[in-house]
């Protein structure tokens, strides 16, 4: 990998961010705050960095014995379509205790698609620890661990950022590392779910439509047709609160939380791109005995 400087960081992501600017539009973050997100160093993220991100936002790293959800409160995400109180309890309880959670999870590259996977890996995921998605099924065999991190900001005693962070047992790679927010656009109706996954000097967003299925089942959808509507953004940070957006109307991704059997829950989780599915990730979540 060539390196450019502390500034520029690798070629790699030199040249992604450049085509983000040149490909994508400008925008305030004060006109436009759904864009808004943490970001990595040009090194990627390393052991230190939710430390190193409270200190610089003058933050506290939450502790408690309590499971903690990347989605304090469900409710929030009630809109003219979408009535909370008809997901099924377990998938609300899920998303609000999030911590209290064990995680296992199986992948699975969809055709000419692998390769992509195996590029994606060496080019980024693996230097950058970041969306470090599964090759084969020996990467999830061991499982994943799962922990929820709230920076409070001392001056409301309330979450600013809540993390969710995923690592493979096996080879102690960063699955993902997102910050989950409930967000609304100018010109939608509905609250969305929206994810940060911090990139150096930017970020990746995914921006998701919330439903509810008959059998009370959740799903959560990344499926808009402009900027400004649900789906995947790759961002570049500038000066004075500044951003170039990327809207990425290709790559599409669809989640589906559901009761199982023995108080099981799993999820379906699927990504798509010009319509033609490139992986399925398949989670079951157990909820621990102990968690409050």
């Amino acid at each position: 990998m060539i390196w450019l400087g502390s500034k520029r960081g690798y070629l790699s992501d030199w040249v992604t961010q450049r085509w983000v600017q040149f490909s994508g539009r400008r925008v305030s973050l004060a006109s436009e705050p759904w864009l808004a997100g943490p970001i990595a160093p040009t090194t990627g993220i390393g052991p230190d960095y939710f430390a190193v991100l409270a200190s610089t936002e003058g933050l506290r790293l939450h502790n408690s014995d309590t499971a903690a959800g990347v989605i304090s409160d469900f409710t929030t995400l009630r809109g003219p379509s979408f009535e909370p109180s008809n997901v099924h309890p377990s998938v609300a309880r899920f998303y609000e205790q999030t911590s209290g959670y064990e995680l296992d999870a199986w992948a699975e590259w969809c055709g000419l698609f692998r390769p992509f996977g195996w590029l994606l890996a060496v080019l980024f995921s693996r230097r950058l620890q970041q969306l470090n998605i599964p090759l084969s099924g020996l990467d999830t065999s061991k499982g994943l661990t799962s922990e929820v991190l709230q920076f409070i900001d001392p001056a409301t005693e309330s979450p600013r950022h809540t993390a969710w962070f995923r690592r493979l047992r096996g080879s102690g790679n960063v699955l993902y590392a997102g910050f989950y927010s409930v967000c609304a656009l100018s010109g939608h109706s509905e609250p969305c779910v929206k994810v940060v996954f911090p990139l150096p000097n930017g970020n990746a967003i995914v921006i998701m439509r919330t439903a509810c299925r008959a059998d009370g089942s959740f799903v959560v959808t990344s499926a808009g047709d402009r900027f400004g509507e649900p789906g995947f953004y790759f961002t570049v940070h500038g000066d004075s609160g500044t951003v170039w957006a990327r809207y990425v109307r290709a790559l599409r991704e669809s989640i589906h939380v559901f009761p199982a059997e023995n108080g099981f829950l799993r999820a379906d989780h699927v990504l798509t791109y010009f319509g033609a599915t490139f992986l399925r990730l398949h989670y079951r979540m157990r909820r621990q005995p102990n968690a409050a």
